[in-house]
């Protein structure tokens, strides 16, 4: 019976290391979830202040799917290797063949046979060439100019040309400039601090409806368990672009932020179940940004790096 309240306490204390969503409280709750338009599925690239890649979306309204082969599909584009392969092998082989028997590379004779033959060298030697020319005209990639633009006040800010979006076929970059990556900054502090205040209201303003729908449910599991997250003193540290694009007339712009706050979770009673009131934590995490044209920039994902 001496032992029951100390085994108790022992138990209570595990249970709230086990539990989940505490140890990342802060809006998002340490996941990756949301909407990144056609880019959703696809990593973002790699920057100064994010260098490994993101985690992939663990949650998203954005439908996944595979397109159907066409001309430009890899599947397609491996079905017509492969015949051109056999055709040229066959070709060869055939050459080889007359050579051994002495009849030439294609025969010999100047009869429909030979004029057959005289095609399929031109045809042989046509794809020769036209083999190693695509090849390395298709190998190279367009130059961009620019680099990741740190927008904390540990840089100088400016306006940067549009990134390459790590697709040749993907839709069309834009630029972002000084007052976007004010509003990045004014956005990341606001979120959190409506976020600790339990306000949708103030997050529908600066957010997708998708996003506000992922906060609400994490609020309201913070209220079932009788905690409450406050996210204070939100410091940007650094931050750069990883990539910024256009498609169906909303400009979507996804950046690497690195930031310091005070993160501390209280129970009913005021108590500290997780943080420190009085100790900075540090997390890097991608957001994206997304606005109508001539909008304001509201949130549209958060995703963790690896």
């Amino acid at each position: 019976m001496r032992r029951t309240p100390v085994l108790l306490t022992g138990l209570a204390v595990l249970a709230l290391a086990l539990s989940p969503g505490l140890a990342d409280a802060r809006a998002g709750g340490g996941g990756s979830f949301g909407s990144r338009g056609s880019m959703t599925y696809s990593a973002p690239p790699s920057t100064n202040t994010a260098p490994y890649s993101a985690s992939p979306m663990q949650r998203s309204m954005t439908p996944q799917y595979q397109p159907a082969p066409g001309f430009g599909s890899p599947t397609y584009q491996g079905r017509r290797s492969g015949f051109m392969s056999g055709l040229m092998g066959g070709l060869i082989g055939a050459g080889i063949g007359g050579l051994l028997f002495g009849h030439g590379f294609m025969g010999g004779g100047l009869g429909m046979f030979g004029l057959l033959g005289l095609l399929l060298q031109l045809f042989l030697v046509f794809l020769l060439v036209r083999f190693p020319f695509r090849t390395f005209m298709g190998g190279r990639a367009p130059l961009t100019a620019g680099g990741p633009n740190i927008f904390a006040r540990g840089g100088t800010p400016g306006s940067s040309p549009p990134p390459a979006g790590g697709r040749a076929s993907g839709p069309p970059p834009i630029a972002i400039g000084q007052t976007d990556y004010q509003q990045f900054e004014q956005l990341l502090k606001a979120i959190q601090a409506a976020w600790s205040a339990h306000d949708l209201n103030a997050l529908q303003a600066m957010a997708t409806p998708e996003m506000v729908s992922y906060f609400a449910e994490q609020l309201a599991e913070q209220v079932s368990r009788g905690v409450r997250n406050v996210v204070d003193d939100v410091t940007l540290i650094s931050g750069d672009l990883s990539q910024a694009w256009t498609e169906q007339g909303r400009d979507y712009a996804t950046v690497a932020m690195r930031f310091s706050m005070i993160d501390v979770t209280r129970d009913a009673a005021g108590r500290v179940v997780d943080g420190s009131p009085n100790e900075h934590v540090t997390a890097t995490e991608i957001w994206t940004f997304v606005r109508s044209r001539g909008g304001h920039w509201i949130l549209s994902a958060i995703q963790q790096t690896r």
